[in-house]
């Protein structure tokens, strides 16, 4: 085990399991948020359902865990990389892996933990945790909350903006993930590729999708 916290290839490797589980998380948050353009019920039964239960504490526990050992994993190898490589602060192993993305994943890392500070503040805090201090002002139907902060222009294009820093983020991390843990090789290479591109991809239009339809709807409310 000593190897596993002590060494690159292990720090690499618990940066890459635990991005994975994040991941998981954003696909599961994504088609709980995708129930509210078929019913703002079902949505807002879900978000009862996830509020100040045991269960969904313990389960915001364990992913705030992650986040945590995720970043700063990522932190200590960047720094190494940046002792190691000069002005290179983040290079893949594969010499030809070259991309833009690729030498900043430390940068989109940072805008992604900005954007996910403000996307709590904005819901995580008025919800859940407002239910947990039994504050009178806990907002339990999620769905009005969600319409009204994506009526807003200016939230909808901070978000998008932080959907763009998640999608290059993701292309690589995925990638570089499915690496770290042995698929890897000439064969699997450009399928991984393919792979992270389409994860990626699908993970930032599942979200892109919702502020994108509530601020149509708000902007057709005022032509008609």
């Amino acid at each position: 085990m000593y190897w596993l916290f002590n060494s690159s290839i292990g720090r690499k490797f618990i940066m890459s399991i635990s991005g994975i589980f994040l991941i998981l998380f954003l696909l599961f948050h994504m088609s709980m948020n995708l129930t509210l353009l078929f019913s703002e019920e079902a949505y807002d039964m879900i978000c009862e359902f996830l509020g100040a239960n045991w269960y969904a504490i313990a389960g915001t526990l364990v992913l705030a865990g992650g986040m945590v050992v995720h970043f700063a994993y990522a932190t200590i190898l960047t720094l190494q990389n940046r002792n190691a490589r000069g002005s290179d602060k983040y290079l893949s192993s594969n010499k030809t892996q070259t991309e833009w993305a690729a030498k900043n994943m430390y940068v989109l890392g940072l805008i992604i933990v900005l954007g996910l500070i403000i996307h709590l503040w904005n819901f995580w805090y008025k919800m859940q945790f407002a239910e947990i201090i039994h504050s009178p002002d806990a907002v339990i139907k999620g769905s009005g909350l969600v319409k009204g902060l994506f009526s807003n222009p200016c939230y909808v294009i901070v978000y998008l903006v932080w959907l763009g820093a998640l999608w290059f983020h993701l292309t690589h991390g995925v990638w570089s993930a499915f690496q770290t843990i042995g698929l890897n090789g000439k064969t699997w290479y450009p399928r991984l590729k393919v792979i992270s591109n389409i994860i990626a991809t699908l993970i930032v239009i599942g979200f892109a999708i919702i502020p994108v339809y509530f601020l149509i709807i708000k902007l057709m409310s005022y032509i008609l």
